[in-house]
């Protein structure tokens, strides 16, 4: 029996802000599918190369009041960048708190406009540690 891995489904609130999350780590929209009658929209969206992997954006027309909730039920999506320090920086200049910093060089986590945590790790090896991020304290929980 063959297994092939498809995608992770999230479901948002604000699209359009989900959107601009997600293209701020560097992902990009794949495809998208309008459905009128159910009443939602998915957008699917990956890192440039590895479009077999996405990240599913479910978005329901007519609002979804679960959201945005804790979603730590969920666990979380976790993305390799090459260098942890210059995503987080480009992040927080962007508006996004940095929930864990990667204070290791190794990992850090940012949550999605609608609650979703975000794991970012290093590729390869850590960095050495620096700073602001080797003092920086955790900011809510992630």
């Amino acid at each position: 029996m063959t297994l092939r891995y498809l995608h992770t489904m999230v479901r948002v609130k604000d699209l359009e802000a989900n959107i601009a999350f997600y293209e701020l780590l560097g992902l990009k929209e794949t495809r998208r599918m309008d459905n009128e009658g159910g009443r939602f929209t998915l957008v699917f969206m990956a890192p440039p190369g590895q479009e077999e992997t996405p990240v599913e954006l479910t978005y329901n027309w007519d609002g979804d009041e679960g959201l945005p909730s804790d979603s730590r039920h969920f666990g979380h999506l976790a993305y390799e960048v090459d260098n942890i320090y210059e995503m987080c920086e480009h992040l927080q200049e962007n508006g996004v708190t940095i929930n864990r910093p990667p204070r290791d060089g190794r990992m850090a986590f940012v949550r999605s406009p609608d609650n979703i945590s975000i794991e970012l790790l290093q590729r390869g090896e850590a960095l050495p540690a620096a700073e602001p991020w080797a003092s920086m304290e955790n900011t809510g929980h992630w």
